[in-house]
């Protein structure tokens, strides 16, 4: 009975996909319709040309009585339609990679468009390898699948159909026997086809497995190889590829049999029209012309069968391939802006959090009946121990994640009544964790300002600190930097982040650990250069080095998610309390000094 569920979902989820992908095809409606009228005229000029040779052997009627003048014109005849031919099946297939491409390209764009408004519980929940499998290497196995399937499938299709018209006409005796055995390579193949595609799901699966770890190590080579997990690596690789091998060698066994079965099915075909049509001969009901006809449509008869059968292989790839596509493209979206959402425009900077509550999962709590009540232009220091709920509060501020309930409000709108453009416009953010793209330096920083000035983004690096060393690179600030900034060090990494900021300077401010990269000199420099930045902008820092929040104008102590204590860094101290245990923990004496 579980097998029986077992197939009728997978017959469903077969069925679902290729109604799918049938949808994108019918964008190219005209373009599908013109390659099948290039395949009918593809395969009509094929299957005339039998009639040709078949006609042409009749004129030999016996040695010395050869109608060569006939035959002539045969020959001529035979090669306008040998020209046909080669235009047609030049121009289908042309078409069919136009289709193909344009096909891939519309799923590729629509995959990494839904990426893009995935919420961030998607992301941080999925490994990015596996994604970057299923919009890299799945959609290439998808397109190599169709591509075999609009080139052969089509024509094979229309082959079997024009060929059984034409034996027909001929003989429809014969024409019977040959769609009497065909049944079989049908069924043949239809059985395969379904324990083939099982396999490919899972090659696809375990393929897409093999990616995030590849990704997830070389990302953090560096960590690997200092904690001595290569070993751990290699054997976690090692699993992941034996199972790989195992499903890939399970499919492409299944797979193979599929030809041999057709190709078994297709020899009875030829035979029994090779020993029904030499009868025939015998008894003067066909000429030896026809015989000839009749074998070569017999053989361009079984031909597709044995095509069919390979490109039914490639489309059980292809489908299982675009499942995991479109399983990704189904993923629930991000809640789009209401429809009323307004425009914030430029913040005054006051913010507001009331009576908010908010988990990753239902099972476990975070924050509990938050309230926060920021003032336009003060600075409000985060503190409080590893997973108290700080990057939390920054994530439900720039609305990366919705509240559980209550809100969360910026110049007294609702974010959940804000366009989310024009909410985070209002931010600059720097992060602990730097993010810089493949580009020049100059792109970097004028991520959130592409049309910035030159002497603009000179400014901005200059109060970051960081124009001297980037005068020392090759190129300036034309220099080239590798993908996340691989080249630069992690403190020249964080000072291009804050660059970035001082270039937009909006109303708010978000740091995050923003100089935990930076050496304790170009920290003093650049904390300076804060000061001035911070002057009449709201600010949120969240810190473990307490020295760096002592300007603060109110500092929230958070444990388990919730704010238990809140003041000045003296006032704080002076209470005795959580946080002076905090600060203390940071400077108290050691033993000996």
């Amino acid at each position: 009975m579980l097998k029986k569920n077992k197939a009728s979902e997978q017959l469903l989820k077969y069925g679902s996909t290729i109604k799918r992908i049938l949808e994108y095809i019918g964008n190219y409606r005209w373009w599908v319709l013109l390659s099948l009228v290039l395949a009918a005229v593809t395969v009509a000029s094929t299957l005339y040309a039998p009639i040709l040779t078949g006609d042409a052997v009749d004129r030999i009627i016996a040695p010395g009585n050869v109608d060569f003048a006939q035959i002539g014109r045969i020959l001529r005849r035979m090669g306008i339609v040998i020209a046909i031919t080669c235009v047609s099946q030049w121009l289908m297939n042309h078409i069919n990679n136009r289709i193909t491409y344009q096909v891939v390209k519309d799923i590729r764009t629509k995959a990494f468009g839904h990426l893009e408004i995935l919420p961030l519980r998607y992301v941080d929940s999925h490994p990015s390898g596996d994604v970057i499998s299923r919009i890299i290497s799945d959609i290439d196995q998808f397109s190599e699948g169709l591509l075999m399937g609009f080139t052969q499938l089509f024509t094979g299709i229309i082959t079997i159909l024009g060929t059984i018209g034409f034996m027909f006409a001929i003989n429809p005796v014969i024409a019977v026997v040959v769609v009497c055995v065909t049944p079989l390579s049908l069924l043949a193949a239809g059985y395969i086809a379904r324990k083939t595609y099982a396999m490919f799901q899972k090659q696809s699966e375990t393929r897409g497995e093999l990616t995030s770890l590849v990704d997830e190590m070389l990302g953090n080579l560096k960590v690997v190889q200092a904690f001595g997990h290569e070993r751990e690596a290699q054997e976690r690789f090692d699993e992941i590829n034996e199972r790989l091998g195992v499903y890939s060698l399970r499919a492409t066994f299944f797979s193979s049999v599929t030809n041999p079965a057709t190709r078994f099915v297709n020899s009875l075909v030829y035979a029994s029209v090779g020993i029904v049509g030499a009868l025939a001969a015998v008894r003067g009901l066909l000429s030896v012309g026809q015989l000839s006809v009749f074998l070569s449509y017999a053989n361009q008869y079984t031909k597709p069968f044995n095509e069919i059968s390979g490109v039914v292989t490639e489309l059980q790839n292809a489908l299982a391939s675009a499942a995991r596509v479109f399983e990704l493209i189904d993923e629930e979206p991000l809640l789009p802006d209401a429809a009323d959402a307004v425009d914030l425009g430029k913040a005054d900077g006051s913010v507001a959090m009331d009576h908010v509550y908010f988990s990753y999962t239902r099972e476990n709590p975070l924050i509990e009946d938050f309230n926060l009540d920021v003032k336009p232009g003060q600075r409000i220091a985060l503190v409080g121990p590893t997973g108290c709920g700080k990057s939390t509060v920054i994530n439900l501020l720039m609305r990366f994640y919705d509240v559980d309930s209550g809100a969360v409000r910026v110049d007294g709108n609702d974010i959940r009544n804000v366009t989310r453009r024009s909410l985070r416009a209002n931010y600059g953010m720097v992060l602990q964790e730097t993010w810089l793209k493949s580009g020049t330096i100059r792109e970097n920083i004028a991520y959130g300002r592409p049309d910035a000035a030159e002497d603009e983004v000179i400014r901005a690096a200059k109060a970051a600190h960081a124009h001297s060393f980037i005068r020392r690179m090759p190129d300036g600030y034309d220099t080239v930097i590798s993908e996340d900034g691989g080249n630069l060090s992690q403190g020249q990494k964080q000072l291009l982040c804050i660059a970035r900021v001082m270039l937009c300077l909006p109303p708010m401010l978000i740091l995050d650990e923003a100089t935990s990269s930076i050496d304790t000199r170009t920290e003093i420099r650049v904390q300076e250069a804060f000061a001035r930045m911070m002057e009449g902008r709201t600010s949120f820092i969240v810190a473990h080095r307490l020295s760096t929040i002592r300007e603060a104008d109110r500092i929230l102590v958070m444990r388990d998610g919730h704010i238990v204590e809140q003041g000045r860094h003296e006032e704080l101290l002076a209470r005795g309390g959580f946080y002076a245990q905090l600060y203390r923990s940071q400077f108290a004496p050691t033993a000996g000094s």
